[in-house]
């Protein structure tokens, strides 16, 4: 069982360091060192950097890459994401485990997704590797990425932008609008069905103009 990986204040890192708070501040600020920012905005030195800064090397845990597409449609493109993540671990050195999922990055019952969850809560995971933000979740990626670096994985998005397949998102917008009418309806109410499929017929004519 892998040990999770320490967070330091920067009182106590500035202490195992022998510098002054102010310095590790300042190498922050130029980049020079990893730091984990508390939802208060508070820093905290994870342990694998202070090692590092001390001259030690240690590599905690399993490094997987994490690919996901919409639909079935766009296996070429999930094929693509994985390629691009094992090459990215090649030229790394780095052995991985690769997880992948089809289906919208809103839904959060994603079979390899839960599995990676699962991984990371017990501390089992030192990397993540993605081909961007996206492919892990469309919405809250800050507080995913705090939630994998207190439990000492670090995510590594190769590409911090992405231009998804258009159709992909129209999928996300239709499933946001049949979330909502869901939970103001009834998911089996004609009201509900009703804005769905007036939703879908809206951004199609959208589409074709």
């Amino acid at each position: 069982m892998v040990v999770k990986e320490k967070l330091y204040t920067l009182k106590q890192a500035s202490e195992i360091l022998g510098v002054h708070p102010k310095t590790i501040q300042k190498w922050d600020r130029e980049g020079k060192i990893k730091v984990v920012r508390t939802p208060g905005g508070r820093r905290r030195i994870p342990e694998n950097e202070i090692k590092r800064l001390l001259g030690e090397t240690t590599e905690n845990g399993i490094i997987i890459g994490y690919a996901r597409v919409s639909s079935h449609t766009q296996k070429d493109d999930l094929e693509s994401q994985i390629e691009t993540i094992r090459e990215y671990a090649k030229e790394k050195g780095w052995q991985i485990q690769i997880l992948k999922d089809i289906g919208s990055g809103l839904n959060e019952n994603r079979k390899n997704y839960l599995k990676l969850l699962e991984l990371v809560a017990k501390g089992e995971v030192s990397k993540v590797i993605i081909t961007c933000p996206d492919r892990l979740t469309r919405f809250g990626f800050k507080t995913l990425e705090f939630f994998f670096q207190q439990h000492g994985a670090e995510i590594i998005a190769i590409n911090e932008k992405e231009k998804s397949p258009r159709e992909e998102l129209i999928e996300d917008l239709i499933t946001i609008i049949s979330h909502f009418a869901g939970k103001l309806y009834g998911m089996r109410s004609p009201k509900y069905k009703k804005l769905k499929e007036g939703a879908k017929k809206l951004i199609a004519e959208v589409e074709s103009e």
